[in-house]
């Protein structure tokens, strides 16, 4: 028997802390009979092992193939070191460093071992709204500083009881150094009040009731139970709810919100609630009960009982599982479905603190359920969907923030920060290979929003240690977020376009280096020239890039008025490319406009306030107002989204998908030269208006034009430039239908297709893109 010993020191990078990684390994080295030393550090977790070689070459074996289920590693390095004699494996103090690659967990939804104890009469977290353990509860949204311990939390104003201590401190447990780590006894706690911070009489007892009493929860059911709306304090901010069977409530809510028209989330209780209601593919059940648990858009259920007011105009729900044991509590005696949409007044971000709630949202919630733990970290809920089999982000944001993605850089490249864009803003920091993206921001053309994006960027910077030394931001002279950008204190400075940016998000988040061509399509994208482009095939890499084909523009009424106005991008298409046939086409269509499209007319002809756009958008919004869709937009991409839902649903799941029939009958396709022509298709559409056909069947022939076209432009790329690369980016590639044809007819036709799948397609994405381009850039010497 060998007497030889080893000690060797290994340091693990990646999503290490906060994910039970130091019991995991606490117990790995005991099991292989190892002495020694773990603790968490700036750099990541650092271990030392000391024992026969056998026995640690299978600890590091074992380390590498069976990290815990949160745990992501990233990078591990291993170094020898002379034996200690250590007689025992023991957890350190956790110390900090100035530098490394280490990353905080995204929050995460309530295990099954939770649930049970908080449902269990016996237990001592019996209904107890925060209980959590290593494998699941808040990480992201409590987090100040690193190392990832309790006093750079939101929990350090919260000591814990003997028995928390004694759980905390044992390795054996299964809430061994779990943060948040709490219970009736020492932990936060829940409290109702009504909207002037009074306690409701009758319902929740005397002021001052808290969680240590049942009521609060009690009364909060009943109160959804009644039709009254509640603010809800969550984990990264703040729900307004519901009971979403009940038209009048939801209906109340909108009134308030002054949120006419765009779909409303809607929580279901469990699984068995959301199949009654929806129809759900096994991969959209998968991402429903993953630990992240987004919202999944899904179909609704032929005769499903729920009010259409919950998303006027679809035929879809956004639906999520509780993820938090409030929620878990809340539905033990409430209504089996509930809208959770964001807590917030239109335009402002997420309420997350007791105060704002209180003062934003006076008016829109009857009662509001608060409790006394900090948010630290704002962080929406993430928006999915599932088509033919691929997660597709509609927005990142809880559950994955901040977990980074691998990307392509140059050897030494410096660290880049990409500020997003307007509306659907995140920010994105790229370091060392890694791209890490905010949580979802939303629109900064408020001051609370741009202090938003600020302290977003704040703080992924403070978390990864990183402060960029080249910042990219989009060419739009009226952006914020360029401006926030241009204003920093900041070595180098570049401006992206937009639709470079999309390319560069997509080759990035696919690991692509070579010349690709870009499918583009959005609806606003400010161009070099100072125009508006919406529909671009374009060619090019991260450092530069060249349109080779685009939709015609047309001069839009009013620029950001026609935007909110279908109708109008109607009458411009109309009278740009069909003349006067066109202007008795809009003239019949759109009578009702009076005066208005009388307006509209002598601004196109005196060409007064008609900037030109050759925007997806835009011929969207033109073909949902003249089949009588949308005219008038309440949320962005309203008419193109409500136009979508009238076409076939490419199927959610893969088995599905391949059986979907792809027999296309688009109007014609024109090019002249390099400019693609919607006179052939704005002439079908209405031909086919006047003979009747139903909306349905021209809204699916007007999207098999669109998919008609690109493929045609990325036919025509490779056949003059040997380009077999074809990236999909932009917001109009969020449309379900499109987003499953596409790929697959491109496919056929030997392409190599690209999508995106770890960011989402539209302006969401639009952070990696800059930050990647700039990197390219800064890296030549440009």
């Amino acid at each position: 028997m060998s007497t030889q010993t080893t000690r060797l020191r290994i340091t693990v990078n990646g999503t290490v802390q906060g994910v039970g990684f130091r019991p995991f390994v606490y117990n790995l080295a005991r099991t292989c009979g190892l002495a020694g030393t773990v603790c968490n550090t700036g750099k990541g977790v650092e271990i030392e092992v000391e024992g026969p070689p056998e026995a640690v070459r299978r600890f590091t074996g074992e380390l590498q193939a069976r990290p815990p289920a949160l745990a992501r590693i990233t990078g591990l390095q291993c170094r020898e070191m002379p034996p200690l004699g250590d007689r025992e494996f023991i957890i350190l103090q956790s110390h900090g460093q100035a530098a490394g690659q280490v990353l905080v967990p995204p929050d995460v939804a309530t295990c099954a071992d939770c649930r049970r104890e908080m449902l269990d009469p016996a237990d001592r977290h019996f209904r107890y709204p925060f209980t959590n353990c290593t494998n699941c509860g808040p990480r992201f949204t409590i987090v100040r500083d690193l190392p990832y311990d309790r006093p750079r939390t939101a929990m350090a104003s919260f000591p814990m009881c003997p028995e928390c201590a004694r759980e905390y401190h044992d390795p054996a447990d299964r809430r061994f150094h779990a943060q948040p780590v709490a219970c009736p006894a020492c932990g936060p706690q829940v409290t109702l009040v009504d909207a002037a911070g009074r306690s409701p009489d009758g319902l929740s007892g005397p002021a001052g009731v808290d969680s240590r009493d049942h009521d609060v929860i009690t009364a909060a059911q009943q109160l959804l139970q009644a039709g009254y709306i509640l603010a809800v304090k969550g984990l990264g901010g703040f729900h307004l709810a519901c009971d979403a069977r009940n038209a009048a409530a939801v209906d109340a809510l909108r009134r308030r919100k002054h949120r006419p028209c765009r779909p409303l989330a809607v929580m279901c209780r469990d699984m068995s609630v959301v199949e009654e209601y929806c129809l759900v593919a096994p991969e959209e059940r998968e991402l429903l009960l993953s630990p992240a648990a987004p919202i999944v858009v899904l179909a609704r259920k032929p005769g499903c009982p729920l009010p259409a007011v919950l998303a006027p105009g679809l035929q879809t729900l956004g639906v999520m599982l509780p993820y938090t044991p409030l929620h878990y509590l809340l539905f033990a005696g409430g209504p089996p479905a509930l809208v959770m949409t964001s807590g917030n007044r239109s335009g402002l971000p997420l309420a997350i603190d007791n105060e704002r709630a209180l003062s934003e949202l006076d008016g829109i919630a009857d009662y509001f359920l608060l409790h006394n733990r900090e948010i630290v970290n704002r962080c929406d809920d993430s928006v999915t969907m599932v088509v033919g089999g691929e997660t597709q982000f509609l927005r990142r944001s809880r559950g994955y923030v901040p977990r980074p993605l691998a990307v392509p850089v140059p050897a030494g490249a410096p660290v880049v920060l990409g500020m997003g864009g307007e509306m659907k803003n995140t920010c994105c920091l790229l370091k060392a290979g890694e791209a890490y993206l905010s949580q979802h921001v939303g629109r900064v053309d408020t001051l609370e929003g741009q202090a938003n994006l600020a302290g977003s960027r704040a703080a992924l910077a403070r978390l990864i240690r990183a402060e960029p030394a080249v910042v990219a931001y989009d060419l739009h002279p009226g952006y914020h977020s360029s401006r926030l950008a241009r204003e920093m204190a900041v070595p180098v400075k570049t401006g992206v376009q937009h639709h470079h940016a999309h390319l560069a998000a997509c080759m990035a988040e696919n690991g692509l280096t070579a010349e690709c061509a870009g499918l583009i399509l959005d609806g606003t994208g400010y161009g070099p020239d100072g125009t508006i482009r919406g529909f671009e095939v374009l060619r090019g890499d991260y450092r530069r890039f060249a349109r080779e084909y685009y939709l015609a523009p047309v001069p839009l009424p009013g620029g950001d008025g026609a935007v909110r106005n279908p109708w109008i991008s109607a009458v411009a298409y109309l009278y740009t490319f069909l003349g006067r046939d066109g202007l008795d086409a809009a003239r019949e269509r759109f009578a009702h406009r009076g005066k208005e499209l009388a307006l509209v007319e002598t601004m196109l002809r005196a060409g007064l306030n008609t900037p030109p756009a050759s925007s997806c958008g835009r011929i969207f919004d033109a073909v949902s107002a003249m089949l009588g869709i949308c005219e008038q937009s309440t949320y962005e991409a309203q008419a193109a989204i409500e136009l979508g839902d009238l076409v076939p649903r490419f199927p959610a799941g893969r088995r599905e998908a391949a059986e979907f029939p792809l027999d296309l009958q688009p109007y014609p396709c024109s090019f002249r030269g390099a400019v693609i022509d919607p006179a052939p298709v704005l002439a079908g559409v209405w031909r086919e208006i006047k003979e009747g056909v139903p909306a349905s069947r021209i809204a699916r022939r007007f999207h098999d034009w669109v998919a008609a076209v690109v493929i045609a432009a990325a036919l025509r790329l490779r056949e003059k430039y040997g380009i077999n690369n074809v990236c999909l980016s932009g917001g109009t590639w969020h449309n379900r239908y499109l987003s499953g044809v596409v790929p697959r007819l491109l496919a056929q036709k030997g392409f190599a297709v690209y999508s995106h799948h770890l960011v989402p397609a539209g302006d969401g994405g639009l952070s990696l893109g800059q930050a990647v381009a700039g990197c390219y850039r800064v890296s030549d010497g440009n």
